[in-house]
């Protein structure tokens, strides 16, 4: 089987790669920039009529399996490419499968977009561009995900595990923090939410997340 990531880190195509890269697996990355056209070529659009990064592609005996969506391509990997055996990130029992997919599907829902508004507007854009409005308007959104959250660090914290899904960090952590990881800038919702914060600056810290983003 040979696995192809089309995307860079520095975009949602983090996800699958990260996925990938913490199992260990031997895959092929595709360097395709969301930036200057090169997800509308004819060849991408076959890939992804969308023309959105990421896409993975898995040739598997039985033919070419195609994943879109970046939630997707990491649960995807995760499942297909992983060992449940407890160790790894792949889910090994149908509660961390549920938790995986039902966090997975809550980040996307309730959290990404005002997420990723924060991060423009509080870090990336210049700040000659930034609309503090906005930001203020999306910490108070999130404000309420984030209180859901917290709690249920809270209570996997009182039942001895200390990621989403399990004691040891899985595919749902990665999911979820790789979303939340967005919200950091924001001083006032990480010091109102601490485990939450706490949980973000452990998954950002994996050997695996550094290095995608150190040579990407």
């Amino acid at each position: 089987m040979s696995l192809t990531i089309h995307g860079i880190a520095a975009s949602r195509a983090v996800r699958p790669l990260w996925a990938a890269t913490e199992l260990g697996l031997d895959f092929h990355h595709e360097k395709l920039d969301y930036q200057g056209g090169g997800t509308r070529t004819p060849a991408f659009l076959a890939i992804n009529p969308n023309g959105h990064v990421p896409a993975v592609v898995d040739a598997r005996p039985d033919g070419d399996v195609v994943v879109w969506e970046s939630m997707a391509c990491a649960l995807y990997i995760a499942r297909h490419h992983g060992l449940a055996d407890g160790v790894s990130i792949t889910p090994a029992t149908p509660r961390e499968d549920a938790e995986a997919l039902r966090w997975s599907f809550w980040a996307v829902t309730e959290a990404e977009t005002d997420a990723l508004t924060v991060l423009m507007h509080r870090l990336v854009m210049p700040e000659e561009r930034r609309k503090p409005a906005l930001a203020e308007a999306a910490e108070r959104r999130l404000a309420v995900p984030l209180r859901v959250i917290e709690q249920h660090l809270q209570r996997q914290k009182d039942a001895g595990q200390a990621h989403l899904a399990a004691a040891r960090f899985t595919v749902a952590d990665l999911c979820v923090a790789s979303v939340l990881n967005w919200a950091r800038p924001s001083r006032a919702l990480m010091a109102d939410h601490p485990l939450t914060h706490d949980w973000i600056l452990r998954c950002m810290a994996r050997p695996a997340y550094v290095q995608l983003r150190e040579f990407d």
